[in-house]
């Protein structure tokens, strides 16, 4: 295991692929850490490709500082970890909140990110009013009040029938409750429409056809935000495409790369 030291949090993340390959860095959403790329990462190439995966601050095995968190404390954890790992310029592909990071980094370091994936996500989440009832509501009877709930937004009907599901509840429900809370503060305060209007690099955005977290029209528009982007949809996947369906994802995430970057 890895822990990068920075300013604000000790990040907990993972490399895999070819160290001397161009670097492709992941976010995950609110409620997960990074095992959320696990099968994408299995079916990329080994070579040409370093593939860096982190837990934000609050999850997984990173520190969580005392919040309430910004979006600007999320974005400049990923710029301490991409100069702590000697990261010039990347490719980042985020999903929900990994998405809003994304969005938020390649605005104040335009000349770092080369290309962004916008998965199930939005430059807007919600309304601050929502964020504080589920914040509410956590309080009162911790993540596992609101378990079975998320599980219906992230997941389809067929996804929620597994055995693989549960895993994902029991992730869910461990993550500490002040990350939880502090990343939907985060969310709660951001709206990015106008810096990510102003974006000048290749985009694809990707939707879940069953996403009740992020509804496929959320996400097109978001990516419709930024000139000469792409949106793709993944049909019979909800907030977590990656999961339910990695191969397709793994497919367009190549393509990008490939036809857009030319890596």
């Amino acid at each position: 295991m890895k822990i990068a030291l920075l300013p604000a949090a000790d990040i907990h993340w993972r490399e895999d692929g070819d160290p001397d390959g161009t670097p492709v860095v992941f976010a995950n959403s609110l409620g997960t850490d990074f095992r959320l790329w696990d099968k994408v990462i299995d079916l990329l190439p080994e070579t040409g490709f370093r593939l860096i995966r982190f837990d934000k601050r609050g999850h997984g095995l990173s520190s969580c500082p005392s919040g309430p968190f910004s979006m600007d404390d999320l974005a400049m954890d990923a710029e301490n970890l991409l100069d702590h790992l000697q990261i010039g310029s990347c490719i980042f592909v985020g999903l929900s909140i990994g998405g809003m990071i994304g969005q938020l980094l390649a605005h104040r370091q335009p000349d770092r990110i080369k290309g962004l994936v916008l998965s199930n996500t939005g430059s807007k989440m919600g309304e601050a009013a929502m964020w504080q009832d589920r914040i509410s509501q956590i309080r009162a009877g911790g993540i596992e009040s609101l378990a079975d709930a998320i599980l219906d937004r992230w997941f389809s009907a067929d996804f929620r029938q597994t055995a693989e599901c549960l895993a994902w509840r029991h992730m869910l429900v461990r993550t500490p409750v002040e990350g939880y809370i502090g990343c939907c503060q985060a969310i709660a305060g951001t709206d990015l429409t106008d810096s990510t209007s102003g974006l000048g690099l290749p985009v694809l955005g990707i939707g879940g056809s069953e996403d009740l977290a992020s509804p496929p029209a959320m996400v097109r528009a978001t990516a419709d935000l930024v000139t000469g982007s792409r949106y793709v949809e993944i049909s019979g996947a909800g907030h977590l495409p990656c999961v339910e369906k990695p191969d397709v994802f793994a497919g367009h995430l190549m393509t990008f790369l490939k036809e857009d970057l030319h890596v």
